[in-house]
């Protein structure tokens, strides 16, 4: 599952999984080339698709679900100011990226996998649904019978220099985090042209 995982990173020119950055660094050209000087252009299509699968990945989404996404946000276009900060809005706000965001996972897979195995409540509930989308004032914690097993037992001092965004509050010793407020694209957003990603889905 690394392999392939860091093959897509090198297809795609960017670190997309924490564990592939050792190997992306030894061979930063895509797989089954030798190291070239110079790479060859891609077409204003092929640009377009590259950014796309970039922010698929990272957000680690299928891609019925991104499209899903952008579709909405294409609707709204001309509606609102920016619409590449609505996408990155959305998709941060997912609850499977907030599990990540505060340190409970160290991918967005392994988050997928801890909520629809129901070790998280909002708001006092538990949400098995990784693409619930939390909102200011919500309440993220470890359902209390979760607490003593091996994923969460150990976060307290794990966590104690974890760099939390500033859009989330988090309370280690309680393990509890909250929604202070609206996601900071220029915190969030990662090194992709978002409007490509719109071009593509326009054609």
């Amino acid at each position: 599952m690394k392999n392939s995982k860091c093959k897509i990173c090198r297809r795609l020119g960017i670190v997309l999984f924490p564990k592939c950055k050792k190997f992306f660094a030894r061979k930063p050209y895509p797989p089954g080339e030798k190291r070239k000087k110079r790479s060859s252009s891609l077409s204003e299509y092929g640009k377009e698709l590259k950014e796309k699968q970039k922010l698929r990945y990272w957000y680690n989404l299928s891609e019925h679900q991104f499209r899903k996404y952008v579709k909405e946000v294409l609707e709204k276009r001309g509606k609102v100011e920016d619409a590449s900060s609505l996408l990155i809005k959305k998709l941060e706000r997912r609850l499977d990226n907030v599990i990540f965001r505060l340190g409970f996972a160290t991918s967005r897979s392994q988050a997928r996998q801890m909520i629809t195995h129901r070790h998280f409540l909002i708001n006092n509930k538990i949400i098995n649904i990784p693409s619930y989308q939390v909102k200011v004032g919500d309440i993220i914690t470890v359902k209390p019978s979760s607490r003593k097993k091996s994923p969460f037992c150990n976060l307290p001092s794990l966590l104690k220099k974890y760099n939390f965004p500033s859009w989330l509050k988090f309370d280690i010793k309680e393990l509890k985090g909250e929604v202070v407020k609206e996601p900071s694209t220029e915190e969030c957003i990662p090194p992709i042209e978002i409007s490509s990603i719109f071009e593509y889905y326009s054609r």
